[in-house]
């Protein structure tokens, strides 16, 4: 039996604060209906604290992640693929939809402005799950 559910993947450069935010936010909007991935051009050693803080203020449990690196096969599973300040480092392949999301990097900013980016990125993704869970109807 195959997995039927669109695939996203989210890439920035290190994989610990923009993409792990809207990994986790698809999982939260979609309920489950999204698989979805999150990898970094050039992986950081551990995800941000103030990510984790603004993630867990919405009941996202971020305790079990970490940046992971990207993978071509990562790239080749997913049917969207989201980029976030990490330039040409992801490959392209036919078939796939990319979009690139200008957001601020979370890095070494505090709980009030990682919260901001939290929530644009937020709004992105609700409007990607319900365009991804209307098309898969």
């Amino acid at each position: 039996m195959t997995d039927e559910r669109p695939e996203v993947l989210f890439v920035c450069v290190h994989n610990a604060g923009r993409s792990q935010m809207a990994a986790g936010l698809v999982k939260l909007r979609s309920q489950g209906r999204i698989q979805v991935r999150s990898a970094g051009s050039a992986p950081g050693d551990e995800i941000n604290p103030a990510v984790i803080t603004v993630m867990d203020e919405l009941g996202v449990d971020m305790s079990e992640e970490f940046p992971k690196p990207l993978t071509d096969e990562a790239v080749r599973a997913s049917d969207v693929v989201i980029t976030m300040g990490c330039g040409d480092a992801c490959p392209i392949y036919p078939g796939k939809r990319y979009e690139d999301w200008q957001l601020e990097d979370p890095a070494g900013q505090g709980v009030d402005a990682v919260r901001l980016i939290r929530d644009e990125i937020d709004r992105r993704v609700q409007r990607l799950v319900d365009e991804l869970l209307s098309a898969s109807i």
